[in-house]
């Protein structure tokens, strides 16, 4: 009985452990999300903001005209960084939710296992046969 006490306090442990890696994952799948969303307004913005000077016809001589172009031909650099940053934070993004989801799947399955664990202990403290219970398997999952 001590040594299945000691076990579920091992389990529990662990469960903590997981619950905190959890919030962790998810903390960083938040600020990933987060990043995206701010590239996806700067990107925006700055299409926008290029199609507005795109369609100005106010130059008052070749120099400004010159320069507009300039102008506008940096805000398409822009453009085209800002997509491309987008695109790499959309992964890192889906990147980070999937290791909050696997997270969560580990710490679902210690908690199952921390279930049965503390149900066998009271069967045989309440002086129930253990030998209905199934017997668990190796422990871990093969993903740690």
């Amino acid at each position: 009985m001590k040594a299945e006490r000691a076990r579920l306090a091992r389990l529990k442990r662990l469960e903590r452990i997981r619950e905190i890696s959890r919030q962790s994952a998810l903390a960083e799948a938040g600020r990933a999300e987060g990043t995206l969303a701010q590239l996806k307004a700067l990107g925006a913005r700055t299409t926008e903001l290029a199609a507005e000077y795109t369609v100005r016809r106010d130059a008052g001589d070749a120099a400004d005209l010159q320069q507009l172009r300039r102008f506008v031909s940096g805000l398409g650099r822009i453009v085209i960084s800002t997509a491309q940053d987008t695109a790499r934070a959309r992964q890192v993004a889906d990147d980070r939710a999937a290791e909050a989801a696997l997270a969560e799947q580990r710490r679902a399955a210690v908690e199952d296992r921390v279930t049965a664990q503390a149900q066998r202990i009271a069967r045989k403290e309440s002086g129930g046969s253990d030998s209905a219970a199934p017997r668990p398997g190796k422990l871990g999952t093969g993903l740690v």
